[in-house]
């Protein structure tokens, strides 16, 4: 295994993503003192958390396509440069109106990096490495959550909401030339790499590749298992996002102090990173991916349901740290099966056409949500339909595994 390929290319795109995700979900925490200024309802908090996904489903196909045909390195400098001005121009905003606008177009910046960066590690490491590679990239969700969580409750002592927009939206203004100087979008462009390394890598990567021709762009995205990952997909996010956007509130409801609501909020956070790596390592090893995908969820899904009959402070932080440690852990095992089944040519646009599809679950999640919370004045009927959209994801991805076509399996998907 060449290490040198971990340490030059995770870190970099781990900070570039943990900064996008900051500037995401961080209206999670700040929703309270918004919603309080701006006069929202709890279902207009939900829209303003979710309309994001309406924008982000924009770029992802083109973007998956531009990083296959032309950059995935200067494609992801460009968008990092434009959301950086949209996250600082939430914290600009005067009206519900402008607030929606600016996060619509924050999630038009940050659609294209995901199958870009998913193109990029495509390139650089191999069927065997993948989930691991995707699933510690990927951790930066957690990582950022729990590092945003506390961040921001911290900043809110001392400013108010639009000042912590602007304050975290400046890093990635800076890291975007980070990013340019030190990624390579191919083996073939690495100065750093030895020879050796460099030629063992392309072969194996040559090796995995099915024939190109066997699957165009038509194939792939009138696949039945891309589809099926975008239905599954479309669930899991539901459920991911809806619980993401609403924890913070829920540890509101029992710690009043912002600080103490951050520091809390980060916990299931942190459980959900150990289980990200784990989970990865452990499919990698298996070369299995559909168990290590529906049985996450569905833990996620019971614990999600068992939380709402519990009132003591201390089981809630349990459950919701199981319920994080559900929804994060199959990230890894799942993107590691379209780069393992489509040629490389076509795979970025059918990860681009799961992620726009799927990712409107990231609306309808704290929409959601938000809605079941204003008609009933308290979060367990929004959390029961959450439970219910991860558990169609699990039981999707176990009919994909039986229904999956031999023609769309490889020896390393092992689905």
């Amino acid at each position: 295994m060449c290490v040198s390929k971990w340490i030059r290319i995770i870190p970099v795109a781990f900070v570039m993503y943990m900064l996008a995700y900051m500037d995401r979900i961080n209206v999670g925490i700040l929703l309270p003192a918004m919603q309080k200024d701006l006069h929202l309802s709890a279902s207009a908090a939900g829209e303003i958390a979710g309309i994001f996904f309406w924008g982000y489903m924009i770029l992802q196909i083109p973007g998956g396509i531009l990083a296959t045909r032309w950059s995935a390195r200067k494609l992801i400098f460009i968008l990092m440069l434009l959301w950086g001005i949209a996250s600082v121009a939430c914290g600009l905003v005067q009206t519900e109106a402008q607030l929606k606008w600016v996060r619509f177009l924050l999630g038009v910046a940050e659609g294209g990096v995901w199958p870009a960066v998913l193109v990029l590690l495509a390139s650089w490491f191999t069927n065997r490495e993948r989930a691991r590679a995707n699933a510690v990239w990927m951790s930066c969700l957690p990582v950022s959550a729990m590092l945003m969580a506390p961040l921001s409750g911290m900043l809110l002592t001392y400013f108010d909401w639009r000042a912590v927009f602007i304050i975290e939206g400046l890093p990635p203004l800076i890291w975007a030339f980070v990013w340019l100087a030190v990624i390579q979008d191919r083996p073939t462009e690495a100065k750093w790499m030895k020879e050796d390394e460099k030629k063992q890598l392309l072969e194996t990567l040559r090796r995995e590749q099915l024939p190109t021709e066997a699957v165009g762009y038509r194939g792939a995205l009138l696949s039945p298992l891309v589809w099926g990952l975008v239905l599954m997909y479309f669930f899991w996010i539901t459920g991911f996002y809806g619980y993401t956007m609403w924890v913070p509130s829920v540890v509101g409801t029992f710690a009043k102090d912002p600080a103490a609501m951050g520091w809390l909020t980060a916990i299931p956070f942190a459980c959900a990173l150990v289980a990200m790596v784990v989970n990865s390592q452990w499919s990698d090893r298996r070369m299995n991916r559909i168990q290590h995908v529906a049985i996450p969820l569905l833990i996620a899904s019971i614990a999600m349901v068992v939380g709402q009959w519990v009132e003591s402070p201390l089981w809630q932080m349990v459950l919701l740290s199981i319920t994080a440690m559900g929804v994060y852990a199959p990230y890894g095992p799942l993107w590691a099966i379209p780069t393992a089944t489509f040629p490389a040519s076509v795979a970025g646009a059918a990860m681009g056409l799961q992620n726009a599809v799927g990712n409107l679950g990231g609306y309808f999640g704290p929409k959601f949500v938000g809605m079941l919370k204003d008609t009933t004045g308290h979060y367990h009927a929004g959390f029961y339909l959450l439970a219910v959209s991860l558990m169609l994801a699990a039981l999707i991805t176990w009919i994909m595994a039986r229904s999956s076509a031999p023609g769309h399996r490889t020896k390393e998907t092992a689905m």
